[in-house]
Formats: C-alpha cells, structure tokens, sequence
C-alpha cells in the first residue's frame, strides 16, 4: 500500500514538474502569439542601408559573416526573405516607402523632371504629386517628433523627402555616408527622447561612388590579387557607364571577386556603425521603447549580368532586398518566405503604431500591412517593379506567387520570362518555349499599370537623357 502511494506522489510530483516546465519554457521564449501587436505611442527608427544586395546579408543565406549586427536583429525580429522593392535605384525606390505609391504614381521617376539645359527642372513630390501625403507627414499630425538623417543624393531634401519632417538633415556630400548621418541622429534623438519619434536614418556606404573616409584594408580581397582596381569612385563610375553604353563591361573573375570582396568590406564597416548606434540608443534607454525597420532601397550589380552599379535593369539582384522589423522586447524571431513587396513597409508602420490614417492616406497607399504574417497568417502576393532609370531605358516587371518573373522593356517591346525556381539566377529566357505564360504575364502587367493611371500603351517609350551624375551631360548639372 506504501508501494503504491508513493508511486502515486512520485507520478504527480513528475507531472507538477513537466507542467512548470512547458509554462517555463513558454514564458522563456516568448512565442510570437503573446507578443503585442499595436504599439501606440511608441517610437520608430527607420533604416535604410543604401544598395544593399539580399544576396549579401549573412541571415538571408550569404556564407561570409558580414552583416552580425543586422543578422542579430533578424534573429529576434520579423526577417521577411523575400522583399521586392518597387524600383531599382534610390530616388523611385525610397519615395515609395515614405508614399506607399508606385513611382508612376509619385512621379519622382528621374532626377529632373525637366531635362532641357539650361531649362532644367529638378523632381519634386509637391509639384509633381501634390495630393499625396507621406509617412513622415501622418506620423507629425499624430503628435510625432519626426527626423530624418541622410547622405543626400537620390534622398536629398531638394525632391521631396524633407516633407513632414520637423528636421531633415541631408549631408553635403553628394553619397554621405552613415559616420555622418548617425552623429547627427543622435544628437536629435538625445534631445527628443521624451517624445515619441519616427527617425528616417540612412547613409550610402556600401554605395560604389561611397569610399569608407580612411580608405579600404582590402580584409576580404584575395592575396595576390594584381591590384588592376583599386575600388575607388571612378573605377567604379567608369564601368557603370562602360556598360549602360556597351550593354556589358568585360571583367576577369578575380577582377569580380575583388569588387565584391570590397563590397561585404564596406558593408561589415556599415553594420560595425550600426551597432554603435543600437548602443547609443540602449544607453539611452530607448531600445525597448523603439520599433526598428531595417530595409533597402535596392541591390546593386556585380556583373550577374555583364554590368555594374543600379537602376538600368529589374533583376533581382537589384530588386530583391532585405526586410526586418523588429518590435521592442522581441526575444525570438520568425522567418517568413512569403513574397511581399516594398510598398507593404508604410501601411505596416502605421498599422503597429495604431495611429489614426487620414482618408487621404487610406486611399493612396498600394501594399497592405505586413502585421498579420507575425502570427502565421499568409500575405504572398504578385509584385510589380518599374525603372525609367535616366531615360536609358523603361523597363517594367511582375513576379507572381509561384515564381515565374515578365521583365518588359517598352522602349523596344522586348520580353524576358524567368522561372525563378529552377533559375534563380535568371540566366535562361523562356520566352520562346512557354508564349502562353509570357503573354498572359505580359496582359496582367500592363493591366496592373492601367489600373493606377498609367496606361503603357498610350505613350511613346523614347530614350534620352535624364542625367543624375555630374560626369553626364557638364555643365547642364546645377547641385
């Protein structure tokens, strides 16, 4: 009878232990569910890593340890794998973010608005879209502080982007770099820190025309490379427009690795700063006050396709880019593999911080929130890409849910079709062997733009020039 009372105890002693154990491990994780999902009055940084290829980022599967402080954030934070962004160059690109419009719809599409010198007009939202109302804009008429801190260029106060910013800081270097947005930021942040903010934080480190201040250490080139480059701007400059010209550039493959090799250089130097900054921000006391969006405008070409630099073309190393959010006393992550796009970013900002949308806002925006995929919910959808990129080219593209890419180039109704599954590096056209899909893609794609205003019929598509570099067009370029 002993026996088997203390059988009894011992059973329900294990069973006391198993339970405290499940409720221990469930409170020590903290799973996704319990997490709060409306976070009024809390704060946001923002963060744009200008140029930042997806295929780069050591948390999205790139095998060099380049990016630990990103990577720690996508740990514990929402790291979306499959991001598309709207365009492949920074001036469309990052006024879609701040509108949640297509470019066509903004119409920041080009540097100039007007390109005829010396009558030359730069872009600007107000001119050119003065009904849309941006992020920054909703977030000051609900009671934020609001910063942004740049390295000018493609986001230069001069288009539009200072609109709904209490300051807007954009450095005098035409490619700033993060060394000096981030002082700034702080300095703003130490004296807002009592009320609730939105931050706009970006620099162009791991731009090409970008050259960390002190010069490269060259700690991921290959020893033995000749030195044939050198990784400064004008190399850089030079090859991107050898080959807008030529269609290509001609490289050796260690003359390619070098180029890369300075690359995840200038992006371990970008992440080291960004980790200093997360710092500031924890001696602050800020971190768990703070919801952080970590993205980029676009990747940028390491001759994947026998060229250089951005912006020219809708491949995905240009439009396929980084997305984390994480929310304040977020201690486990999730991973979602669903393909959503860049336009997804501005309603999801607003859907978390609970702010009331003006019906105006309501109205324009072109993606949808991201918040229910936190819980397990499916938000894959067809994306749409565009690039005008200085009138070189007119280029538009879809991508559905299952992984077949149109990239439609209007000036010359060419056709590109991409099984991005079985070719991800989009090496084989399949025009010719699968028409049907290459044309009901292609009747989807011009529909979706007729259904915001921009009928692709109804225009010629004609070359010409929109320069954004001093080095095109001397003398017409006013900074």
């Amino acid at each position: 009878m002993k026996t088997r009372s203390f059988i009894t105890m011992m059973v329900c002693l294990a069973l006391s232990l198993a339970i405290a154990g499940v409720s221990y491990g469930a409170e020590k994780k903290k799973p996704t569910a319990e997490l709060s999902l409306k976070y009024k009055d809390y704060n946001l940084v923002f963060v744009s890593f200008d140029a930042l290829q997806a295929a780069h980022v050591s948390s999205l599967g790139y095998p060099k340890k380049v990016t630990p402080t990103i990577d720690e954030m996508a740990k514990n934070g929402f790291n979306f794998t499959n991001n598309i962004s709207v365009a492949s160059w920074t001036v469309p690109a990052s006024m879609s973010w701040f509108t949640g419009v297509y470019p066509s719809e903004h119409k920041l599409t080009n540097k100039f608005a007007v390109f005829n010198p010396p009558n030359n007009k730069l872009s600007n939202l107000k001119e050119l879209s003065p009904n849309l109302v941006t992020i920054a804009e909703v977030l000051k008429n609900s009671g934020y502080a609001t910063g942004g801190f740049t390295g000018n260029a493609g986001v230069s106060g001069g288009f539009g982007y200072g609109q709904g910013f209490d300051q807007y800081f954009f450095d005098k270097g035409k490619f700033g770099s993060m060394g000096v947005s981030i002082p700034k930021a702080l300095d703003w942040l130490k004296a807002n820190k009592d009320k609730k903010f939105f931050m706009f934080l970006h620099g162009y480190d791991m731009h090409g025309q970008n050259v960390p201040a002190e010069g490269f250490d060259y700690r991921f080139v290959e020893k033995g490379y000749d030195k044939k480059f050198t990784g400064s701007a004008q190399e850089q400059e030079a090859l991107r427009e050898e080959g807008l010209e030529k269609g290509s550039v001609t490289l050796r493959d260690e003359d390619v690795k070098f180029w890369r090799a300075i690359y995840d250089e200038k992006i371990q130097r970008t992440d080291a700063k960004f980790k200093e900054f997360l710092a500031e921000l924890q001696k602050l006391g800020l971190m768990d006050k703070t919801i952080f969006v970590l993205t980029s405008d676009h990747g940028t070409e390491f001759y994947e396709h026998k060229r250089f630099d951005h912006g020219f073309s809708l491949y995905d190393e240009l439009i396929h880019v980084p997305l984390i959010i994480k929310l304040p006393k977020q201690k486990s992550g999730k991973v979602i593999k669903d393909q959503i796009t860049s336009l997804d970013i501005m309603p999801t900002i607003l859907d978390l911080l609970d702010v009331k949308m003006p019906e105006k806002a309501k109205t324009q925006l072109r993606g949808t929130s991201l918040v229910p995929s936190f819980k397990g919910k499916a938000v894959a959808k067809e994306v749409y890409s565009e690039t005008d990129y200085r009138q070189y080219t007119y280029k538009r593209s879809i991508i559905t849910k299952e992984g077949w890419k149109l990239i439609y180039t209007l000036e010359n109704k060419s056709r590109e079709l991409y099984n991005l599954k079985n070719d991800p590096k989009e090496l084989k056209n399949l025009v010719e062997q699968e028409p049907k899909i290459a044309y009901e893609l292609e009747q989807k794609l011009f529909a979706q733009f007729k259904s915001i205003g921009n009928d692709l019929n109804a225009k010629q598509w004609i070359p010409g020039l929109n320069p954004v570099y001093d080095s095109q067009a001397k003398g017409a370029q006013k900074k």
